[in-house]
């Protein structure tokens, strides 16, 4: 069965310092149209930072979209040429003062793809010492230390709701028990 859908037309309907969103026309299977909004972002990246005590380090901060704080692990948005593991590495500094060590790719994650192709690449690794933090100007969160076990055990019962977190906090516990890492 054909499922590929073929873009016919693009317009830019709205570009802001972070997305962009198209309004497409594409051609379906059956030979149809259908319109289709799509958000454009440049990437993500996240991390399961583990201390020698197997605490993962996260960040509450203030979500504007949902207007509530929100327990996260270290983020934040890919930056021009750079690889994500760069990025995280930066990221990981910036929030938490954490200098970090044997970083494990953990995947990649497809936000919401049925509509914007924003991408989240997944990382974990241990954490080798601890700097001061370097938030960006408009960046303002409070570090957090969550025993791993423990932080499942919130995922699974809904109280860390962010979709990054959950599924990399869950994957970095697989590989632990699992003895792979």
């Amino acid at each position: 069965m054909k499922l590929e859908e073929k873009t016919i037309s693009s317009e830019v309907i709205y570009k802001g310092s972070i997305v962009k969103l198209n309004l497409d026309t594409a051609e379906l299977p059956n030979g149809k149209t259908a319109s289709r909004e799509v958000v454009n972002h440049p990437g993500g990246v996240t991390v399961a930072a583990l201390t020698k005590e197997n605490e993962l380090l996260f960040v509450r901060q203030y979500r504007y979209p949902f207007h509530e704080i929100v327990l996260e692990l270290p983020a934040g948005k890919m930056e021009k040429n750079s690889t994500p593991l760069e990025n995280i590495k930066r990221e990981l500094l910036e929030e938490t003062g954490a200098v970090g060590y044997n970083f494990i790719s953990l995947g990649k994650q497809m936000v919401s793809p049925g509509f914007c192709d924003e991408v989240v690449h997944m990382y974990m690794c241990r954490i080798d010492h601890f700097e001061e933090q370097q938030p960006d100007d408009d960046e303002f969160l409070e570090l957090v230390r969550i025993p791993l076990d423990k932080a499942v055990e919130m995922v699974l019962n809904n109280i860390i709701v962010d979709g990054k977190t959950q599924t990399a906090v869950l994957k970095a516990a697989m590989l632990l028990r699992s003895g792979a890492i």
